[in-house]
């Protein structure tokens, strides 16, 4: 489960988008300041989170790195593999 603001925030993008809420996993990683996100969804919801030309996912990780900046470290969003 997400801890920071940085993975509620992706988590609940997240199951908003997809078709099974369910299979949604958000893991952080921390090294020091730096802050890795990193989401995983059911293999059918790939599309939805990564959206046409990658523009989902690029907002995505905007967001990311705002909320980061808010928290004071530095973030970084992984999607899948």
């Amino acid at each position: 489960m997400a801890d920071t603001m940085m993975g509620v925030l992706v988590d609940y993008l997240a199951r908003s988008l997809v078709d099974e809420p369910d299979s949604v996993t958000v893991s952080e990683n921390s090294d020091g300041d730096r802050i890795t996100v990193r989401l995983d969804v059911a293999e059918d919801d790939w599309g939805k989170v990564i959206g046409r030309g990658g523009r989902i996912a690029s907002a995505m990780r905007s967001l990311v790195k705002v909320a980061a900046v808010k928290e004071g470290v530095r973030a970084n969003l992984e999607i899948g593999d």
